[in-house]
């Protein structure tokens, strides 16, 4: 079973409790009616399926907050949890590894 950090409720807590959201950081287009329909698809369906690190969003069902995780693909590891709005961390932070180690 997989435990997950809430960066708001500041607990660690079973993967039942929270809903996968997609990946992270997707930035919506300033005029979607302007994108062509291969752009618009490209958008909707298209993401980077990373192997290894990946930005990720989730959502805490007790809390009800979306929040973003970086989670490692290959093992399935959580390396770290962060709130909704902050800035995408910097995968050479020597922090990264917080989560995988509780």
């Amino acid at each position: 079973m997989l435990l997950i950090h809430c960066p708001y409720c500041d607990d660690t807590l079973p993967e039942l409790e929270f809903t996968y959201a997609g990946e992270a950081h997707i930035a919506r287009p300033a005029d979607p009616s302007a994108l062509s329909d291969a752009e618009w698809r490209d958008f909707l369906f298209i993401r980077t399926n990373a192997r290894g690190p990946h930005y990720e969003r989730w959502r805490h069902v007790g809390c009800g907050r979306f929040f973003n995780a970086l989670r490692d693909t290959v093992s399935d590891r959580f390396l770290m949890t962060y709130k909704a709005g902050e800035a995408r961390p910097d995968l050479n932070n020597p922090t990264l590894t917080r989560e995988a180690a509780e």
